[in-house]
């Protein structure tokens, strides 16, 4: 089993916070996904005859493509792979692409599912994000989607954004609830390095929110979506039940996946390697291992990616794997190392033999996560 991922890098717009490899050059967008349907042939030998269960066209923007040339990537992939049992083939979407036409047309794709990217319901905080749609588009797109046949639905909304407060974010968590969507993904503001928001701040006009306002939007985003029905699987993933994104989750699982495109990632369960982050050096290279580069994982770097992957959702680390997998010594030292974390209620010990962090205290993850890891 495992996953199939299309890197779409263009967008017509930049937003403030994005540091994916992207590029507004749209002109190059058809010989791009040319030059993927090229890759595929010398690509696919890294999943070494696995069956494909999932498609995920991420970005960028998917939603640029037309979507009969969506569905012919997974036809030449279809044809080199075993594409016949795909359970989720879900297309990442601005919802001012989402017309009906553009709708309607990918419908008689195989997609069953869209991942639409809101961020927000607030139009201010829109513009300051600088994404190219409006709070209606965003209620609107949802609508045409399910008018169109789409009712796995996953929405992106956005909260630690200084300026806008719990006022803000209750109100997007209730046009959320209302548009009945049933997976809702919600992410803390990064400022990454090289971003708009980054110059920003660094000019003097932005700034990030304390860790009080972010636990607190944070509690606010659980109590509301699980009290709404959602299962607060993973850090930042509410699903109703069912729901749960397949694809993402094999990611968190550990399973094997092949990415397509510039800049696209790939993990065959040994080895990680990702394409160029260059669309040049993608053109001119592809076809070859020119455009790729890679690391082989070591027992050290499987077990801490164990730990990181599994710890940020709510099934958390079983420790029997623990032990099958990474020994005995490691198994007894993570049990110690995880006693001050569970006596301040950031871990908790399952009578299914699991070690798992509270979805409320996620927010911690990283904090806990960190200290679990295994350094030379």
């Amino acid at each position: 089993m495992a996953g199939l991922y299309f890197h779409i890098p263009f967008c017509r717009r930049i937003c403030a916070y994005c540091d994916f490899f992207k590029s507004v050059d749209v002109q190059r967008l058809d010989v791009v996904l040319k030059a993927m349907e090229r890759e595929l042939p010398h690509a696919v030998e890294w999943l070494s005859g696995r069956s494909v269960r999932t498609v995920y066209f991420g970005g960028g923007t998917p939603s640029l493509c037309p979507p009969d040339r969506l569905q012919r990537l997974v036809d030449v992939a279809g044809s080199l792979l075993d594409c016949s049992r795909i359970e989720e083939f879900t297309v990442e979407a601005n919802p001012d692409d989402m017309t009906e036409e553009w709708l309607d047309a990918l419908a008689h794709t195989g997609a069953n599912r869209l991942s639409v990217g809101i961020q927000s319901f607030d139009d201010a905080e829109l513009r300051l994000m600088n994404r190219r749609h409006t709070a209606a588009q965003a209620v609107d797109s949802v609508f045409r989607a399910q008018r169109a046949g789409f009712t796995n639905l996953t929405i992106d909304l956005i909260f630690g954004v200084a300026g806008f407060g719990e006022e803000v974010l209750c109100r997007n968590l209730e046009q959320a609830l209302a548009l009945g969507v049933p997976h809702i993904s919600a992410y803390h503001l990064t400022i990454e390095p090289g971003t708009a928001f980054d110059r920003r701040i660094g000019a003097g006009h932005f700034r990030t929110v304390d860790e009080e306002v972010s636990e607190r939007e944070f509690q606010l985003i659980h109590r509301m979506l699980t009290e709404a029905g959602y299962e607060h699987y993973e850090v930042s993933n509410y699903a109703l039940p069912g729901y749960r994104a397949r694809h993402n989750s094999a990611y968190w699982n550990g399973m094997e996946y092949l990415g397509i495109g510039p800049a696209a990632h790939s993990f065959n369960g040994r080895s990680r390697r990702w394409v160029v982050s260059s669309i040049d050096r993608y053109l001119e290279g592809v076809g070859t291992n020119a455009i790729y580069e890679g690391e082989t994982l070591s027992l050290q770097d499987h077990y801490n990616e164990y730990l990181m992957t599994s710890l940020r959702t709510s099934d958390g680390v079983d420790l029997v794997q623990v032990e099958a997998r990474f020994g005995e010594e490691r198994l007894m030292r993570l049990l110690q190392q995880a006693i001050p974390f569970e006596r301040a209620g950031e871990l908790r010990r399952t009578e299914d033999n699991r070690l798992v962090i509270p979805p409320e205290a996620f927010l911690v993850s990283d904090a806990v996560i960190g200290a679990l890891f295994e350094t030379d």
